[in-house]
């Protein structure tokens, strides 16, 4: 069940609070509807509750709050507005990816796509889904960790009467095996045909907590609907009757023809028209809404006991049975962020393009700068004019470490039910591992294509392999893997791809000026031998000669331009590590 206890946001200004001591329960088994006006603060209790806002007061799920559960999807199922995915990723790509990031077999997004009927719609793009659709994929996301509450803001806005019937059959089924469901509507009729309990909020604070019946006795009241066109003349006759016979009767003229009379019946209604030869179109019982602030309806008026509505037509068709439970979950492991991290890189073309365009332009300076002359080789293999503060190679793996991150903030499939991106180790680590595998593989095909591109134009001349090969590889792959490193924290830290990849070109154009400056000038000690003093410190053997590896990184760190990096990277970590406290903290 769910226990909120004392829900109050923080106060907007000079502005009262969206939300004012709110305490209501949630029980297992049963569907509670939270419901309110805009702007009544539905959202802003399930932000609290989720701990996704400051605030005061706390929600208990099942006896813990949100912060005190390990591993959260698994108990509390979120869909708050639309699924928070990359346009480009495929529906059954979409939730592969949160299998792996939620630990769980990848056949449960095949047995959930089946229940939400979206089995043929698996190879789609999220961008080109519908509203109804939309919902249906936020329902799969929900139930993937197969959860035992789910909290809903709005699941039913927007749609048709068929898709809000097949919505709400679902988390009735869901509630019937026990589980909690708490869900937001702004529609009374709503609220009555589809929860057990109604918990209504007015102006951010406690109106009623009332079991349906209650609720719909109450809340709603009995309504003809009446659409002449004489419907003026009809309402002014209602009225006239109404007084002369004593009762209380209430017309409401409506948009158009339509008129809406509380406290009367069909057949009072009908025989009025009848006597006055008055042709009517529509005649029919409905269920009205009192609005927030009314009371009670009087039980001696209108035709009877008002009851709960049905607001779904009943030929709709059943809902799909719910997936079946997780009997055996996986242990805790760490390659999880590492296989989500690989999933989302490989979900959607960006890298797949980025990689295409650095291996032409590489290709293309490479070829230009032959033609000119007056290059050197290493330089000629990496597309590195020295006008240029980084090659292709570097920048594109740049961009792509700023995207790895970037994208968490762009499109947060991970924060559904946290508000913010995870600021985990484990997939800080599993992001530098990939943006790192990326960026040698970059770095070679780049070096590669450079190579052959220069052979087929230029011939044997210009396609020799440096005498001094292992440590300008060395100096290579470092460059390029710490612009990917580099752009993965920037991106972490700033929240955002755009200021990921200024951070990588902000270190070749201000970082390495800074550092030759602070080491220009003759130097009266030397660092010759580091590795062999190293390897005798340490007690062992390099094997493959590793000293020489050691030494080319050495050397390569003592450059300007392997020296800002080194310096932006210890930097970037140390921000993030900061930023990462400061929020577990708060």
């Amino acid at each position: 069940m769910i226990q909120a206890i004392g829900l109050t946001s923080n106060p907007r200004k000079e502005l009262p609070p969206a939300l004012d001591d709110v305490s209501f329960e949630a029980h297992a088994g049963r569907v509670t509807a939270l419901l309110g006006a805009p702007g009544a603060g539905k959202t802003t209790a399930l932000r609290l509750m989720l701990e996704l806002q400051q605030g005061r007061g706390i929600a208990y799920f099942r006896g813990r709050p949100l912060h005190r559960i390990a591993h959260p999807s698994r108990e509390v199922g979120v869909l708050l507005g639309d699924v928070p995915g990359h346009p480009s990723r495929s529906v059954r790509g979409h939730l592969r990816m949160l299998c792996a990031a939620a630990g769980v077999p990848m056949r449960r997004a095949d047995e959930v796509l089946e229940v939400v009927g979206l089995v043929s719609l698996r190879d789609e793009r999220l961008g080109t889904l519908s509203r109804g659709m939309d919902r249906r994929l936020g329902l799969a996301c929900a139930l993937l960790a197969d959860p035992h509450t789910l909290v809903l803001d709005g699941p039913a806005a927007g749609l048709a009467t068929r898709e809000a019937r097949w919505l709400h059959e679902n988390l009735r089924a869901h509630a019937a095996q026990g589980g909690t469901v708490l869900f937001t509507t702004d529609d009374p009729k709503e609220a009555a045909g589809a929860a057990d309990r109604v918990v209504t909020l007015a102006e951010g604070k406690l109106l009623a907590d009332q079991d349906v019946a209650d609720f719909a006795r109450t809340r709603l009241r009995p309504r003809v609907a009446v659409r002449s066109p004489h419907a003026a003349r009809l309402g002014v006759l209602l009225a006239k009757e109404a007084r002369a016979t004593q009762r209380s009767v209430e017309v409401v003229h409506e948009d158009g023809n339509r008129l809406s009379v509380y406290g009367s019946a069909c057949a009072d209604v009908g025989e009025t028209a009848f006597r006055h030869g008055i042709l009517v179109h529509q005649l029919a019982d409905e269920i009205g809404d009192m609005g927030p602030s009314a009371e009670p309806a009087d039980e001696g008026r209108g035709s009877g006991e008002s009851r709960p509505v049905e607001v779904l037509d009943a030929d709709d068709g059943a809902s799909s049975p719910l997936p079946p439970p997780i009997s055996v979950r996986q242990a805790p492991s760490p390659l999880r962020p590492l296989r989500y991290e690989l999933r989302r890189a490989a979900g959607v073309g960006t890298g797949y393009l980025t990689a295409a365009a650095v291996l032409v332009t590489s290709a293309l300076v490479s070829v230009l700068l032959a033609r000119i002359g007056h290059t050197p080789q290493a330089r000629l293999l990496a597309a590195w004019p020295r006008e240029f503060p980084l090659p292709p190679a570097a920048l594109g793996a740049g961009l792509l470490g700023a995207i790895a991150f970037g994208e968490e903030f762009r499109h947060p499939a991970l924060a559904a039910d946290r508000g913010t991106v995870p600021r985990r180790m484990s997939l800080l680590v599993a992001k530098l591992l990939v943006s790192g595998a990326t960026a040698l593989a970059l770095a070679f095909l780049t070096v590669a294509c450079d190579f052959e591109a220069l052979y087929l134009l230029y011939g044997q001349e210009l396609a020799g392999v440096p005498s001094d090969w292992p440590a300008l590889a060395v100096s290579w792959a470092g460059v390029v893997v710490g612009c990917a490193w580099a752009g993965v924290l920037a991106a972490g830290v700033l929240r955002s791809t755009t200021a990921g990849l200024a951070a990588v070109l902000t270190v070749p154009i201000l970082v390495v000026p800074l550092v030759q400056k602070a080491v220009e000038g003759p130097s009266v000690r030397s660092t010759a031998g580091f590795s062999v003093r190293l390897r005798e410190h340490l007690l062992s053997q390099w094997p493959f000669g590793g000293e020489r590896v050691l030494a080319a990184g050495a050397k390569a760190v003592a450059q300007p331009v392997g020296g800002a990096l080194t310096l932006s990277l210890a930097a970037l970590l140390c921000a993030y590590l900061l930023t990462t406290l400061r929020g577990r903290v708060r």
